[in-house]
């Protein structure tokens, strides 16, 4: 889909928001006109959201972090469910939400991988607002699962 963006948004109308998406993901890794890219996404009318791998630097978005409505911090190496979150990528979201207070910024930190109710709430305490969490919520008791969350997640309301 990153090689797809550009050709479907030269005509600069709405199109591009496959099927009424309000926030386009790009990966850092795949994008090497990013800068462009998120411009398009924003003139697109959607909100430009960029994921970093867990190996990658917070630092590569430093030139683009304004112009961002969200950064994903991938917690696992993306490819398939089930994988155990990366610990270093909890510091990752530290660091990223230091940043964002240090220049003021506006966007959410999302994390996708890994995520438990376990871990969850280092993510929330690391500064992440947007958690993903697939296998700990879809596997075996749905319900329970669910009802975890949602308490874990009162217990951070703001």
């Amino acid at each position: 889909p990153h090689s797809l963006f550009p050709s479907l948004c030269r005509n600069r109308d709405s199109s591009c928001r496959w099927q009424g998406a309000d926030i386009i993901t790009v990966h850092y890794e795949t994008c090497p006109h990013l800068d462009r890219v998120i411009s398009q996404i924003k003139e697109c009318g959607a909100k430009a959201c960029v994921a970093l791998n867990p190996a990658t630097p917070i630092s590569v978005l430093e030139h683009v972090l304004p112009n961002l409505d969200m950064v994903l911090v991938m917690t696992v190496n993306p490819g398939f469910g089930g994988q155990k979150l990366i610990p270093y990528c909890i510091e990752k979201v530290r660091q990223l939400d230091a940043l964002k207070k240090e220049r003021c910024l506006q966007f959410d930190i999302q994390v996708d991988g890994g995520i438990t109710l376990a871990n969850a709430g280092d993510a929330i305490e690391a500064g992440a607002n947007v958690l993903v969490a697939g296998s700990s919520v879809f596997g075996k008791d749905i319900e329970a699962n669910v009802r975890g969350f949602v308490e874990l997640f009162q217990k951070y309301e703001k």
